[in-house]
């Protein structure tokens, strides 16, 4: 039994030693272990072996006198002077030599030991009975559940993160990253981890199962799984990479330092990482400048008395008023905040903005950061090392090259209420002198009602009504009118956008630049097609196509383009940069994560 580890270790095959000096304190040893100097014990004599002791010096030149292993090689015994022989020791009867000068004395085979916890036999039956209590985790699903159940069974339920002491170095350095989470923005407080005795069987068992759980659960929020997107409208569609159970735990198992390989489920993007270094600058610097705390009651609204407005004025780093009066300049700086927290800004002090105004700066800076580190995990780890990137909050598209802009330019996109769509997709070709066949939207908004009115309102605008039974469509032919310009860029989608030049170019003169149907109108689109199509189609060859009808071209290679909604950019000199929330997305999840906490 091997005291450290209470196990019972292999049984050794019996080993006889001849001729050996018996250790003075053998009894003092580690039960199992024969210490002393191992030499050789017979000597052939004319094809006989004696054991008749022979006459030694105290010390033999060329003899180590060192403790020696157990594992003796077959060597070649030369006749020299023995040591006296133990009669305990002597064998019952002479051994014979293989050869009249030598005798082979084979290592005996020793089994290897491989040293588990409790022995992973000890608990496997643990395991499988506390099985359902580790995976008890309101947030897990049912799938998930079954796959680490899996994991197990297929290690015959042998632990995967406890050894004989507790958790191993590999699970102290996972349950290191989990106590990390605040970093990365995620809630510690959603991997609780387990309280144990070593002593407790039962506890290590289910211990170890919640640890994988925990795992799971936080591999799964670092990719993205806390919200679902489209959960919070339908115009934010990503495709998100949840890695599943059986991936998570069979890279984990498969590391020498599972935390770093866990932390890496995290977004890899330059901009994901300037956010996290920002979110640890923010709370270094806690605001804990005391809040003037302001009673809830009805919503005020210009002109309203109520003895609050006093307290709201110095919320707002206001002076004092003469009469408790909602006035203009209260309702005005009541809407600066609003702009600011992501709330409407109408300078009406509602239940929302009274529980805003009880939050600290700091605190509303945090949710920000975290909310726009949350939509950085909603896009594909690998971004292409190609790519073009669409800011919509900014009115900003750009292409990248190996992690470097190589060309950028200003955009027009969606009105609040014909929002421009988030998602990831390929681009693999452009047309020039395109069509546009007018959408179903924009057909039942404006067209049906003009029709209604007049039958020739579509051909007087030059556009062609083609009906099939009580269907109608509507195209507009190829032409410096086209509402598309004279160049589009594809990447069909659920949506039905694209990127495309406009006639109405005047408008990128504007700082504010929603004013499309959803689709991204570009400044300078055959500047964009440079980068896009290579060298083959330069802009002077493609401008030689204009009025020469449709004519599709395909890109050499698929190019991953994104359109993302970032409000909170942070440059590579640490500045942060807030866009307007346009849409709203960013305060949809921003609340999303607080409801879940």
């Amino acid at each position: 039994m091997e005291p450290a580890l209470g196990l019972a270790l292999p049984e050794q095959p019996a080993l006889v030693i001849l001729r050996e000096e018996r250790p003075a304190e053998a009894s003092r040893e580690e039960p199992g272990m024969v210490t002393g100097t191992v030499a050789p014990s017979v000597v052939p004599q004319n094809n006989l072996v004696t054991s008749e002791p022979q006459p030694t010096p105290a010390t033999t030149p060329g003899v180590d006198d060192r403790p020696a292993a157990l594992d003796i090689p077959a060597a070649d015994i030369p006749a020299v002077d023995l040591p006296p022989l133990d009669p305990a020791l002597a064998p019952p009867e002479p051994l014979r030599s293989a050869a009249p000068s030598e005798v082979t004395i084979p290592p005996p085979d020793l089994p290897k030991v491989v040293v588990e916890l409790p022995s992973g036999s000890t608990l496997a039956g643990d395991i499988a009975a506390r099985m359902s209590e580790g995976l008890a985790l309101p947030r897990l699903a049912e799938r998930e559940r079954n796959e680490i159940l899996a994991a197990y069974q297929a290690q015959e339920n042998r632990p995967l993160w406890i050894d004989g002491k507790g958790w191993s170095e590999a699970a102290k350095h996972l349950v290191a990253q989990l106590g990390r989470a605040a970093e990365d923005g995620l809630r510690p407080t959603d991997y609780p981890l387990p309280v144990f005795e070593a002593s407790d069987k039962g506890k290590l068992a289910e211990a170890d199962v919640r640890l994988s759980a925990l795992a799971v659960l936080y591999a799964r929020d670092a990719r993205g799984g806390r919200i679902d997107p489209r959960r919070l409208s339908k115009l934010i569609t990503p495709t998100l990479y949840l890695p599943s159970a059986t991936e998570v735990l069979s890279e984990l198992t498969a590391v020498q330092d599972p935390g770093a390989a866990l932390a890496a489920y995290n977004p890899p993007h330059e901009q994901y990482r300037r956010l996290k270094a920002k979110l640890a600058e923010l709370r270094e610097h806690l605001d804990d400048t005391p809040l003037v705390r302001i009673p809830a009651g009805p919503p005020l609204k210009l002109g309203m008395r109520d003895e609050r407005v006093p307290l709201v004025r110095a919320r707002l780093g206001l002076g004092p008023s003469e009469e408790p009066v909602f006035d203009h300049s209260t309702a005005l700086a009541l809407a600066d905040f609003q702009k600011k927290a992501g709330l409407p800004a109408n300078g009406v002090l509602s239940e929302r903005t009274l529980a805003a105004l009880g939050t600290p700066a700091t605190a509303r800076g945090e949710q920000d950061i975290i909310a726009q580190m949350e939509r950085w995990r909603w896009l594909p780890p690998d971004l292409g090392e190609s790519h073009i990137i669409v800011n919509v909050p900014e009115f900003m598209v750009r292409v990248v090259r190996d992690g470097k802009v190589v060309h950028e330019t200003r955009a027009i996109v969606g009105k609040p209420d014909t929002a421009t769509p988030i998602f990831s997709h390929k681009m693999d070709h452009v047309i020039v002198n395109p069509s546009w066949n007018v959408p179903p939207s924009i057909l039942k908004k404006e067209f049906l009602p003009g029709l209604a009115a007049d039958p020739n309102y579509a051909a007087k605008r030059g556009y062609v009504v083609t009906r099939h039974g009580n269907n109608i469509s509507v195209r507009q032919p190829p032409g410096e009118r086209n509402a598309l310009g004279w160049i589009k860029f594809m990447f069909p989608n659920d949506h039905a956008v694209y990127l495309h030049d406009t006639p109405n170019r005047r408008l990128f003169a504007s700082e504010r630049r929603a004013f499309s149907h959803g689709c991204v109108r570009v400044d300078n689109p055959f500047l964009l097609a440079d980068q896009v199509l290579g060298p083959d189609w330069s802009h002077e060859r493609l401008k030689r196509l204009i009025g020469s009808g449709e004519r599709m071209i395909k890109l050499p290679q698929p190019l991953p383009i994104h359109l993302v909604y970032n409000t909170y950019v942070v440059g590579a000199d640490g500045h942060m940069t807030v866009f307007d929330d346009l849409y709203g997305f960013h305060r949809l999840v921003r609340q999303a994560l607080e409801q879940r906490g």
